[in-house]
């Protein structure tokens, strides 16, 4: 069977189109290759999947409906895997109008494409924990409702989920929305706080802590993420539509991630404490029992583990 997946040269992206491949699907990626963090980073990663026959990639704007038409319009698509997005809830303050480019122009491209592709049985879509705002320390379940986000980069991933409800009513396309729980692991974004942190430590440098002591995630292994997907694409959503958090249920403080990054580094730094950013929020903590039940999703790596296999990575690339 042959997979669309967006956002390939990203970091989720990659490591789900190498878990396909290797599973004997034939995958079309696509990917802008923007500049937002290195694309040297990502180049890397699509070298790691070109040795696959059956991966053909296209460089891409998801937000250029024309070029996606083109260039699936000979192939027989039978699934839609969407993780492509602007990702970053700081630099949404910055430039706002590329998280809506991507994150709500491209997002509707893409159900516009399996709307005038009969033969698609199935989107899967990449949301986000940053829905649920800045919530109250209690584990966030799906039917919270949605409707105060703390940036725009969550405005723009409760505007998607929208938006596939409406397709899903208006259509009939079968669509699954996964509210990811902070993913990390090798190859991840570097603008995240792990690879931040290893980062400074290698290079002596001090690391900067916004808010620490109010600070709480669900840092979510990829490993556990990438097993579960298959099961999730492969499936039938009640009522056309349907979301689920995908998040190890098991909150760390920043301090216990500065802690793990030391560890695995053999090393300690120097701390700047700073005040809170705009738009982050304290905590996070997802209700997995719904991904439990209809997948058996079930998250196996510990912060401390997952964080010492990025490290052995790190130091490798």
């Amino acid at each position: 069977m042959l997979i669309l997946i967006t956002g390939t040269a990203g970091f989720i992206g990659f490591h789900a189109a190498k878990r396909f491949l290797s599973l004997g699907y034939a995958v079309i990626g696509l990917d802008s290759l923007n500049d937002y963090y290195e694309v040297s980073l990502k180049n890397a990663r699509l070298n790691q999947l070109e040795c696959y026959e059956k991966f053909e990639f296209y460089k891409v704007d998801i937000a250029d409906y024309e070029a996606l038409v083109d260039i699936t319009k000979d192939k027989e698509i039978t699934y839609i895997l969407h993780l492509a997005a602007q990702a970053g809830v700081r630099y949404s303050l910055e430039m706002p109008r590329s998280y809506i480019r991507s994150n709500v122009l491209g997002h509707l491209n893409i159900l516009e494409l399996a709307r005038n592709t009969p033969a698609i049985k199935h989107i899967v879509y990449a949301s986000s924990s940053s829905v649920y705002g800045d919530k109250s320390k209690s584990a966030f379940k799906e039917t919270d409702i949605v409707n105060s986000p703390a940036s725009l980069y969550a405005a723009t991933k409760i505007s998607g989920e929208m938006i596939a409800e409406s397709y899903s009513k208006l259509y009939g396309i079968n669509q699954t929305g996964l509210r990811f729980f902070t993913v990390y692991g090798p190859w991840g974004r570097p603008d995240m706080a792990y690879y931040i942190f290893t980062d400074k430590i290698f290079n002596k440098e001090p690391i900067e802590l916004f808010s620490p002591e109010k600070m709480t995630r669900d840092f979510t292994y990829i490993d556990d993420i990438i097993d579960v997907l298959p099961r999730v694409l492969e499936s039938t959503p009640s009522n056309l539509h349907a979301i689920y958090n995908l998040g190890n249920s098991n909150p760390n403080t920043l301090m216990q991630l500065v802690e793990a990054v030391e560890t695995a580094c053999e090393a300690s730094t120097q701390k700047v404490i700073l005040k809170k950013q705009n738009g982050d929020v304290s905590y996070t903590h997802a209700d997995i029992n719904a991904a439990k039940r209809d997948f058996g999703f079930a998250p196996r790596v510990e912060l401390k583990d997952g964080i010492k296999n990025f490290v052995n990575w790190y130091k490798n690339y």
